[in-house]
């Protein structure tokens, strides 16, 4: 029977962005009525979520490499060899250092070269520029991209930062100082064409150099985490919903869930980032790489904003449409406009993607292959006491532990035919990670009895910060306790007979194989990367800490 719904101590300060309204919009309906729709959405997501992961190696490269430019701006025979391995740093003195010497360098470049390049403010200027140059405009907005790109940055640090305080950061301190900046940068171009290559260090007075290049590198390295944290956010958040093989997640604060490390992901990103830096040598193709794969990102994010919009948030249709003709409009120009970089370096964020797309389809395609078997092979209540019936039962508690919320998965049918017995005390146990700290000890538990005496499921909650020890027996001591709470009179004597006599863990291991009769790409993916993923990655109940000796692993074919 399924398990009851339960509300949380931990859920009562959840709050929506938006009242619920009584009468969903059609084009909500349409969404979570058709399954095509969704599909799409999904691989919509999963493209988007590929290109940020391949973003997060692009940034550090990108980041440090325009930082250290100031070396070759003075002698053009060194080379960006230098690596800084103070790669933690995260200081706010950084940032704030960063802002002040580029605002005030802008506003010393713009007072001494051109002050009326300030009026560069005004979006007239790009109309008249449009209206003038025309196409040569169009192929000029891929040229000034990175200008905006640091914008996906900002937002994407949101596991570090909380919304508000990226928009105060924004409005208060990095937009002032931006243009100031650039107009800075323009104003003394304009007096010094010929420094186009190196304009950044060859803007900055000589006494303020070396001060320029050391800040600058830091920034860089402190900036480069931004979208590095994001990559391990993203990849957990794909990870919770099956989209992406489990790995190493370590939560670093206790009190922000977002802030999460994972060495496999980390190390990844490490190799990714040193092949493109030594591919690219510092060249202008690595910014013509990155540029592409922001915009990219951005159409994505202005399209699935849309979908939350009508969805989640039920805003005004009218409004709905409104943001996205505008933002997609203005991003589509700049797409547009990059579609010529392609070959000139823009093909790499593309690789970056089909990389991580072919992990995250061909795993998300197992998986929901993998959901079809279970569901349409559950073991039934009636052929469930038969098989409780007709086996010999062993003192003792089994815990089972299966990814199924309700119902009894196949994998027990095989287990039985195997060995001929099961346990007096069956316990089905599934994990759920929840979105707090830490799950109360009264929380920890949701049990339920199934169909038979001595049969009961079990809804093991831990929160990102909980340890999820099941190695002692002061788990089971715990789990006893809980089943008590819904047991009768005999049911509280099976249960400590069967603590008595010890307790052992079943883990099933399933093995997908397709049918020769299917479709041959299908089949490649299935039997061939899914396995793959399925045999090198992490195991789902890999971060459950249980006694090895107790332990006893069933492998099944699933045969789809």
């Amino acid at each position: 029977m399924p398990m009851p719904v339960t509300r949380l101590a931990s859920d009562i300060n959840l709050k929506f962005h938006s009242k619920k309204k009584k009468l969903p919009s059609k084009m909500r309906e349409f969404l979570e009525r058709s399954t095509t729709a969704q599909s799409v959405i999904t691989y919509v997501v999963l493209i988007a979520t590929s290109m940020v992961m391949g973003d997060g190696a692009l940034t550090p490269a990108i980041s440090v490499l325009s930082a250290v430019q100031g070396i070759q701006s003075r002698s053009p025979k060194i080379t960006q060899e230098l690596w800084d391995k103070q790669s933690q740093l995260r200081f706010l003195s950084y940032y704030l250092l960063w802002f002040a010497f580029v605002s005030l360098i802008g506003l010393y470049n713009i007072i001494k070269y051109y002050p009326p390049v300030l009026k560069a403010v005004s979006p007239l200027h790009i109309i008249t520029f449009f209206a003038r140059n025309k196409r040569k405009a169009w192929e000029q907005l891929g040229a000034i991209v990175l200008c905006i790109t640091g914008a996906e940055a900002m937002f994407a640090d949101l596991g570090h930062f909380n919304k508000s305080s990226i928009q105060m950061g924004f409005s208060a301190v990095v937009y002032p100082s931006m243009i100031l900046a650039y107009s800075g940068q323009a104003a003394f171009l304009i007096k010094n064409p010929s420094k186009l290559s190196t304009t950044f260090y060859s803007s900055t007075p000589e006494p303020l150099f070396w001060p320029m290049f050391i800040v600058a590198t830091l920034s860089a390295i402190v900036a480069s985490q931004a979208l590095i944290s994001a990559s391990f956010s993203i990849i957990r958040q794909s990870i919770a919903l099956g989209c992406f093989p489990r790995v190493t997640m370590k939560h670093t604060s206790e009190k922000y869930e977002g802030q999460v490390y994972s060495p496999e992901v980390n190390y990844f990103l490490m190799i990714t980032c040193i092949l493109i830096t030594y591919g690219f040598k510092g060249g202008p193709q690595i910014g013509q790489a990155f540029g592409t794969v922001v915009i990219w990102v951005m159409l994505f994010t202005t399209t699935l904003m849309t979908v939350v919009m009508v969805v989640v948030w039920q805003t005004n249709i009218i409004a709905v449409g409104l943001f996205f003709a505008l933002f997609f409009c203005i991003e589509g120009i700049y797409m547009t406009s990059l579609l010529n970089k392609v070959l000139q370096g823009g093909w790499v964020p593309f690789a970056n993607t089909a990389f991580f797309l072919a992990i995250t389809m061909s795993w998300t395609y197992g998986r929901r292959k993998k959901n079809e078997y279970d569901a349409t092979n559950l073991v039934g209540k009636q052929e469930f006491i038969k098989i409780v019936t007709g086996s010999s039962q062993v003192p003792g508690i089994c815990i089972f532990c299966t990814d199924l919320m309700n119902g009894i998965p196949p994998i027990v049918r095989h287990y039985v035919k195997h060995t001929g017995s099961i346990r007096e005390v069956m316990v089905f146990v599934t994990v759920r990670i929840l979105p707090v700290r830490s799950v109360l000890p009264e929380e920890r538990f949701l049990v339920d009895k199934l169909d038979h005496v001595g049969v009961y499921r079990c809804i093991l909650q831990y929160g990102y910060m909980d340890n999820h020890n099941m190695d002692d027996d002061d788990f089971v001591v715990l789990v006893v306790a809980s089943l008590k709470q819904i047991a009768d009179n005999d049911e509280i004597l099976l249960l400590d007979s069967a603590f008595t006599n010890g307790t052992s863990f079943v883990i099933g291991r399933t093995i997908l194989k397709m049918s020769i009769t299917r479709n041959c790409f299908k089949r490649f993916v299935i039997n061939n990367l899914y396995r793959f993923l399925q045999k090198n990655f992490r195991s789902n109940m890999s971060s459950l800490k249980i006694a090895p000796g107790k332990t006893l692993q069933v492998g099944m074919h699933y045969e789809i």
